[in-house]
C-alpha cells in the first residue's frame, strides 16, 4: 500500500472516529482531531443559525456542538457513505432534527459533509453542505 493510501484510510478513521464521539456527545475527542487554527464552516454564507456558523480555531468549534446540542433534538443522524481522497474525505450523513424554539423540523439526506486535512493529520477545514433554507425555514420564528 502506498504512502498515499496509508495517509487517506488514517483520514478516513479519523473521520470515522468524529462521527462516533458525535454520537457518544464526546466532543473534547473530537475537538483533539482539529488543527489549532481550523476553518470550520468555511465557505459558509452568513446565516442567523447558531450551528451553521463559520469559526476559526479550534477554542471556537466547541460552540457549534454547543449551538447544536442548546438548539436542536437530534431524531436522525446517520452516516450514509465516507469517501476520500488524499487529504480530502467527503461524508453523506442523513439528519433529521427538531428546532427546539419552534418546534418545526427539517431532514437532510446526504448532507455533505468535507473534511480537509493537514499535513500533520488534523482537520484543517470543515464545511457542512446543506439546505439552509431548508433548516432556516426549521428555524424562523
Amino acid at each position: 500500500m502506498g504512502e498515499r493510501c496509508v495517509t487517506m484510510s488514517k483520514h478516513f478513521d479519523t473521520v470515522q472516529s468524529i462521527y462516533a464521539a458525535f454520537g457518544r456527545g464526546d466532543v473534547p475527542t473530537i475537538l483533539a482531531t482539529l488543527s489549532g487554527d481550523i476553518d470550520w464552516d468555511y465557505e459558509a454564507g452568513s446565516t442567523d443559525m447558531p450551528w451553521i456558523q463559520n469559526r476559526r480555531g479550534a477554542a471556537n468549534v466547541g460552540g457549534f456542538f454547543e449551538a447544536v446540542g442548546k438548539e436542536l433534538d437530534m431524531k436522525q443522524f446517520s452516516v450514509n457513505a465516507i469517501v476520500g481522497n488524499g487529504d480530502l474525505v467527503v461524508a453523506l450523513v442523513t439528519i433529521e432534527a427538531v428546532v427546539r424554539r419552534t418546534g418545526r423540523s427539517f431532514r437532510e439526506v446526504d448532507e455533505v459533509h468535507v473534511w480537509r486535512f493537514d499535513g500533520a493529520g488534523k482537520v484543517a477545514k470543515f464545511r457542512h453542505c446543506a439546505d439552509t433554507h431548508k433548516q432556516w425555514l426549521a428555524w424562523k420564528q
